[in-house]
Parts: C-alpha cells; sequence; structure tokens
C-alpha cells in the first residue's frame, strides 16, 4: 500500500468527517471531485479505508455507565477464544488482549450500575475466566472520537 502526502490529507479529511464531499475535499488537497473519487476508491480497494460508520452518543441510547475491565484467564488461553467469548455481550464496545498482568482488556457501556454487573456476570460465566477487574469511568477527559 502506497499511500502519499495527498491520500494522507484525504484520509485526516475523511477522518474528520467521513460524510465530507468530494469537491469538498479537492478543494482542500488541489484535486479535482474525480481524483478525489478515485483515490478514495484506491485507498478502499488497498484496505487503507476500512469502513464508514455513524457515531452514535451513547446517552441518547440510555448508556451512560461505563467501566474498563482487566481479565484474566486460565493458563495456555488464546486471544481467539478470548475474542470468542467476550463478542457474545453487545455491552462490550472493545476488547484488547494487553501486555502485564491481565490476559485482556474490555470496555464496557451499559444503562446503569445494575446492566453493568449483570454483563460482569455474564462474562465471568465462562470457565476460562479466572478473575476481572472492574474500573468504572467517573468522567471522560479527553475522547478522540
Amino acid at each position: 500500500m502506497q499511500i502519499d502526502d495527498i491520500d494522507r490529507r484525504i484520509l485526516a479529511s475523511l477522518i474528520a468527517d467521513a460524510r465530507t464531499s468530494y469537491s469538498r475535499i479537492g478543494a482542500e488537497v488541489g484535486l479535482s471531485s474525480p481524483a478525489v473519487k478515485r483515490r478514495v476508491d484506491r485507498l478502499r480497494a488497498e484496505g487503507a479505508i476500512t469502513g464508514y460508520r455513524a457515531l452514535v452518543s451513547p446517552e441518547a441510547l440510555g448508556w451512560t455507565t461505563e467501566a474498563f475491565v482487566e481479565v484474566f484467564c486460565a493458563g495456555g488461553t488464546s486471544a481467539a477464544q478470548i475474542k470468542a467469548s467476550i463478542a457474545r455481550h453487545p455491552e462490550v464496545v472493545a476488547c484488547y488482549t494487553v501486555s502485564g498482568e491481565p490476559d485482556a482488556l474490555i470496555h464496557i457501556r451499559a444503562r446503569d450500575i445494575p446492566h453493568l454487573e449483570e454483563t460482569l456476570e455474564r462474562v465471568r460465566v465462562d470457565r476460562m475466566i479466572v478473575q476481572t477487574k472492574t474500573s468504572i469511568v467517573l468522567s471522560r477527559l479527553i475522547d478522540a472520537l
């Protein structure tokens, strides 16, 4: 995949607002709309752009409780096994393997504390998970998204 400075500027524009028109991007980077479209098509085909999505406020959905959960697994548990177990829970918005003591870190969104507790109980049912450690988010100080 070859990405030049113009591609980077196009990507930055799309990251800021994926609904930005090709003509507006073209005005920013000095290309015509068709030239921008060709580059965007190429960036999608090469895998630099993996998709588009709407970012919805969790508060609008009533999911106002947020937590990060360290997950400790039985020895020999693979990342694929962790993913398969954790992906079943719609409250999990992200899951990462990490260095250090825990095997994984999961990001959970829930309606309230009882919903968070119920979600944690469902996560812990899996026999490969031997322990969890939860930190509840009090406030977001920096949010890149």
